[in-house]
């Protein structure tokens, strides 16, 4: 592949490194609940803030939201809330399922609660949106539903690691196209740490063979993944559904249940190319990584995996335990001299293993031999609100007092004819927007 190639491919990559665009709706002089905050609520917040949901009260009423005006702020102001802990100022910021509120929403939000959180007029409060159950698949109705085994969770006791297996049922390979995995219930979401998929394949003898091919990997918090159009992973047929479950206790006994929602191409159909999902990025080479975080210090870990084909990034999650409270992934380019660049970076909450999808035009495009570099920084400090004990000493492990410091990255591979079109594709756009500007 030609090295000047490779330099487009960074100047591109370079131009969707950019803040979202402002918002050009004006912040109101005197925001009311019913005309200015009722509206931002009922398209970003009561989605989880409504009865019967996992957030702890409901904004739907102004008698709810009003007891909880200054705890909202905060929330808001901080990017607690909604969920989506990307950092704004580094940077890709185009993705498919970003539920972030706008700089004018915040700061609409911000004076409403500042001049006293009034209601205004409640006729004019917008009538609340409608929503499915809960429980409603995140990939519309799936083609296939895979219900594992119940697991009897103790009210205490030590972690629980094993796995449950249960069949597929397919008689023919389908390829998957998007695929969500669902603790059954409120209940069910509080004891499962992480649940990783596997499809097992099985010899003549109906012996298991190996630990089966990886489609998915699931934590607290986490949305379905929805493969980019042209692509799927294949599921064989007559392979059995394995789960490998990490489940923790909560104080109470509970019955998880977990499902695993799959939808396909059309039968007898294959995808243009293989989407993969793997955690790469561990520290010394290793999946998750040697950590050694000493107890009341900040640590940083840092790791990296090579791509030996050009690739697209689909999805980008940070997966750490407790401790865990930033990372950013890099991008190392194989040119001399070597360039690099920040591709982004997000904080972390334990309760939201949030997983990044790209939009399709600013998916990352990388040549052949970039280097991935993760960096994750682990507060052992008493500082750390999620930090159990901030005098022991911490490392590597399964268990949720242990830690993890790696990316899940989304991706697939190009051919380098691909991957060269794809580069004139996007120095074509560019130079239409600067021709624009």
């Amino acid at each position: 592949m030609k090295t000047t190639q490779s330099l487009v491919a960074m100047l591109l990559f370079s131009a969707l490194l950019t803040l979202p665009a402002s918002v050009s709706a004006q912040v109101p002089e005197s925001p009311t609940f019913a005309d200015d905050i009722a509206p931002i609520f009922y398209d970003r917040c009561v989605k989880c803030h409504r009865p019967g949901e996992i957030a702890p009260m409901s904004l739907i009423s102004y008698q709810e939201a009003r007891p909880w005006a200054r705890s909202i702020k905060n929330k808001v102001e901080t990017r607690a809330m909604p969920p989506w802990h990307l950092d704004k100022n580094i940077g890709v910021q185009n993705f498919l399922n970003d539920p972030s509120l706008s700089d004018d929403q915040i700061a609409t939000i911000a004076k409403w609660v500042d001049s006293g959180a009034p209601q205004g007029n409640p006729a004019n409060t917008p009538t609340p949106p409608e929503f499915a159950p809960a429980d409603t698949w995140q990939i519309g109705e799936p083609d296939l539903v895979v219900r594992f085994p119940t697991y009897a969770v103790p009210a205490s006791g030590p972690d629980l690691f094993g796995d449950l297996f249960t069949n597929f049922g397919l008689t023919e390979n389908r390829y998957i196209t998007a695929i969500q995995t669902k603790p059954v219930g409120d209940k069910a979401r509080q004891v499962v740490h992480h649940a990783l998929s596997y499809a097992v394949e099985q010899d003549e003898s109906g012996e298991r063979m190996g630990g089966g091919t990886f489609l998915v990997e699931y934590a607290s918090g986490k949305q379905a993944e929805v493969y980019p159009e042209g692509t799927g992973l294949m599921l064989e047929a007559d392979t059995e559904a394995r789960l490998s479950y990490h489940l923790h206790s909560v104080g109470e006994d509970i019955d998880a249940v977990v499902e695993l929602g799959i939808n396909f191409l059309p039968a007898g159909t294959e995808p243009e190319h293989i989407r993969y999902s793997k955690q790469l990025g561990g520290s010394h080479g290793q999946t998750i990584g040697v950590l050694d975080i000493p107890a009341g210090e900040v640590t940083r870990s840092d790791g990296y995996a090579r791509f030996n084909k050009a690739a697209k990034i689909t999805m980008f999650q940070p997966h750490m335990h407790m401790l865990g409270t930033y990372q950013c992934i890099e991008f190392i380019y194989p040119t001399q001299p070597v360039r690099a660049e920040t591709v982004n970076c997000a904080a972390f909450d334990y309760n939201w293993h949030m997983n990044y999808n790209y939009a399709a035009d600013s998916m990352p495009l990388i040549p052949a031999g970039t280097i991935l570099h993760v960096s994750t920084w682990l507060d052992n400090s008493a500082a750390n609100r999620g930090n159990l004990d901030a005098s022991n000493w911490i490392g590597a492990g399964q268990r949720t007092m242990d830690e993890m410091a790696f990316a899940w990255i989304g991706w697939y591979d190009m051919t380098d004819e691909e991957y060269e079109a794809e580069v004139a594709t996007r120095q074509e756009a560019r130079e239409k927007t600067d021709n624009d500007n």
